[in-house]
């Protein structure tokens, strides 16, 4: 399916937003279900998961876990978001791996497991989401429990323990807000589940989201199990459609300000982003593009980077991006990927010279943003690092 072709059509009003079915596979085309003009609905901000206690059995007492936790003064309390795995000590012959999210989580008790010195049980209060895409339900026969927090995170997992108490119990699926698709004009997939009896049990489906020159700007999946349609508020022969439970790959509310400057275009103009706090500049940093990606990268020059608005992550990455490739664009929207781009990047390639102005903002800034538990480097410090390593010449004023 080529997007231009249906990025217009005969009305007063613009295309905002196509329906497309993505072959994940690869091996066939995207399949047009419909375009509209607008969509009420898309921004939302997830709602907080209810609370759970869980206890995490045998924990390694030599783990970064245990020593932040267990330490006889100030013990971390406030593990904060992080991620769970069960996986099988043999992947070769057991199966399958199972993950979890965890959110807001927080240490209520400590104390040794009994019968093994070696090890310490953990009560935590969380927020437990699990990871429906990833496997099956059922755990390992030898199930390796393994935890990653970014607040204690070192070379590999936070820490480790032997089983959870708590962990594996039914929780009921939790509907999400409606979206409604104003201004449809649906394609023949879409017409055939619309005539289907409630609730349909349709796929999911990509809203692309395009800006007034027909570009995709993003897109977000939705699910279709429930799908109703009535004649357009709009008129004509359109109709508007309600996702009555669509899911939670969504946009923030904070992204809603951000999309009404990229729906122009992609920016051209430098530090449009400093406008918005860290939420606002995460979202403004998924929309940045880059390229062209390949072997033919320039090397050398000096470049400037603007460090007057870099608080933030999000406002780390966005500076270098719009220093080295100009506004619109990103060097990496984490250090992992800006890794990937020094290695033989997207049109500039070290060595070169880069002119952080106001390092120190940036400095003081991302000084409590610790990468590593124990001693470890700041967001800061570890992205200056990155660069030299790499070959680019560092002048921090």
């Amino acid at each position: 399916m080529r997007l231009e072709e249906h990025a217009g059509w005969e009305r007063d009003f613009p295309v905002r937003y196509l329906l497309v079915r993505e072959d994940i596979d690869g091996e066939e085309e995207c399949v047009l279900w419909g375009r509209c003009a607008e969509v009420e609905g898309l921004f939302m901000d997830p709602p907080p998961l209810p609370r759970e206690v869980l206890t995490l059995r045998g924990c390694l007492r030599e783990s970064l876990l245990v020593q932040a936790v267990a330490a006889s003064a100030e013990a971390v309390r406030l593990l904060g978001d992080g991620m769970l795995s069960i996986e099988p000590v043999d992947p070769s012959n057991d199966g399958p791996a199972r993950f979890w999210g965890l959110e807001d989580t927080a240490v209520l008790a400590q104390w040794p497991t009994p019968g093994d010195p070696g090890r310490v049980d953990i009560v935590v209060g969380t927020g437990v989401r699990e990871d429906d895409f990833w496997g099956g339900k059922r755990l390992p026969s030898s199930p390796r429990f393994d935890l990653w927090f970014p607040s204690i995170l070192g070379h590999g997992p936070s820490g480790g323990c032997c089983s959870i108490d708590g962990l594996l119990i039914p929780r009921p699926r939790r509907p999400t807000p409606p979206v409604h698709l104003i201004g449809c004009e649906p394609a023949e997939p879409l017409l055939d589940l619309l005539c289907r009896p409630l609730p349909q049990e349709g796929a999911p489906i990509t809203l692309w989201c395009l800006d007034r020159h027909g570009r995709t700007m993003a897109g977000y999946r939705l699910d279709l199990d429930t799908v109703e349609a009535r004649p357009s508020v709009l008129g004509g022969a359109l109709i508007d459609v309600t996702i009555t439970d669509p899911g939670d790959d969504r946009p923030t509310l904070a992204a809603r300000a951000v999309w009404e400057i990229w729906s122009d275009g992609v920016p051209t103009r430098p530090n449009q982003w400093v406008q918005f706090d860290a939420e606002g500049r995460s979202e403004w940093l998924d929309l940045t593009r880059v390229g062209p990606y390949g072997p033919d990268g320039r090397s050398g020059g000096t470049y400037h980077l603007d460090g007057q608005h870099v608080t933030d992550r999000a406002g780390l990455l966005l500076a270098l991006g719009e220093a080295l490739l100009g506004p619109g664009a990103n060097y990496g929207r984490d250090l992992d990927s800006m890794t990937d781009y020094l290695g033989g990047g997207p049109c500039v390639v070290p060595p070169f010279t880069l002119v952080w102005h106001h390092a120190d903002i940036a400095r003081r800034a991302l000084a409590g943003h610790i990468l590593a538990h124990l001693g470890g480097l700041s967001y800061f410090e570890e992205t200056v690092n990155l660069l030299r390593e790499y070959g680019v010449t560092v002048v921090l004023q």
